[in-house]
């Protein structure tokens, strides 16, 4: 490398032919990162390396494979190591889901579920430090929900694997720090994306499924995401209804548990009925359906809000501490 040169810099990025994984390609592409990219579909992660390219990515490789093969993760992570020089960050975000109550759903679901995306990241995780410890250096970066933090009906399995991330990335976290490692872990919790999952993720529902407004558009939330591989706090919240969300289930559960009864249901259905044999893409990826985007543009809003949680905590400490303080000194006064 010549003197004075910027070093490229290589990212791999799993589930990465559609939404939000689709859109955090792109947004390191335009960054100039080389990319090494995964999912099941190798069609559509062709379209994607073209258009990573076309944005600026001086490389671009790509595995069609499934992160609930760990053999496969770590295969592929060792020829992006070596093709491209070295990984620097790894974003986890591969994911599959089924709509349903927990009555309708079949322990099969579950466990495909959980194995995509729970032990996806695992996989990808384990892959990423192989490379990252010898290196001492690195960002992992897991795509999470606020639906790890407040748990909605029809959605029991997603859930579960969203705080089952939570809480192993917490646990590794403090490992890393144990052995005084300089790999970087950081956690981004999302609002509700304009996605094609709610076109092609198996549903027990009567009707088409949607998120819960207010919708972001996948690119706003990348821009968050890249935001944080580069700072790599412990945590990032994105959109304010995601961050009430999660504070609202920090200081009054059951309240939401109550509303959530009363509006999760049809809040998560649109009007129209779903068509019948749609197919999904639990086991098998649906061919010619990938892209960066749903159905909900129209609505979708194009911005998006972020914060550093240990901020806001700050913040609401502050405002419990301030009437506090005012108030000893006016006993103080009267004291006197």
């Amino acid at each position: 490398m010549r003197t004075g040169e910027i070093p490229v810099r290589t990212a791999v990025v799993t589930g990465a032919s559609a939404g939000v994984g689709r859109a955090v390609a792109h947004a390191l592409a335009r960054r100039g990162w080389q990319l090494g990219l995964i999912a099941r579909d190798a069609g559509a992660l062709e379209a994607v390396r073209r258009e990573a390219e076309a944005a600026g990515a001086p490389q671009v490789r790509v595995a069609a494979i499934d992160v609930a093969d760990a053999s496969a993760v770590f295969d592929a992570a060792g020829r992006f190591g070596r093709e491209l020089g070295g990984i620097e960050l790894w974003v986890n975000n591969a994911m599959v889901t089924v709509f349903g109550p927990v009555s309708a759903l079949s322990p099969e679901e579950f466990r495909r579920v959980t194995e995509v995306t729970y032990l996806g990241y695992v996989h990808g995780t384990m892959a990423a430090l192989r490379q990252m410890r010898a290196q001492d250096r690195g960002t992992i970066l897991q795509v999470g929900s606020a639906l790890a933090y407040r748990a909605i009906p029809l959605q029991s399995a997603y859930c579960g694997a969203k705080f089952a991330i939570r809480g192993f990335t917490d646990a590794l976290r403090s490992e890393l720090r144990h052995d005084g490692s300089r790999v970087r872990l950081t956690m981004v919790q999302l609002p509700a994306v304009n996605t094609p999952q709610f076109d092609w993720a198996r549903s027990h529902m009567p009707r088409r499924a949607q998120p819960v407004p207010p919708i972001f558009q996948p690119d706003a939330v990348a821009e968050a995401v890249c935001r944080a591989a580069e700072t790599a706090p412990r945590e990032v919240w994105v959109g304010w209804s995601g961050i009430r969300a999660i504070i609202g289930t920090m200081l009054a559960p059951g309240i939401l548990d109550r509303l959530l009864a009363r509006q999760g249901y049809d809040g998560q259905m649109a009007p129209e009925a779903r068509p019948p044999g749609q197919p999904d893409n639990l086991f098998a990826p649906v061919a010619g359906r990938h892209a960066g985007q749903g159905r909900f543009g129209a609505v979708a809003q194009p911005r998006v809000s972020a914060v550093n949680p240990a901020l806001l905590r700050g913040v609401m400490v502050a405002a419990l501490l301030v009437p506090a303080v005012v108030a000893s000194r006016r006993l103080l006064r009267r004291g006197r």
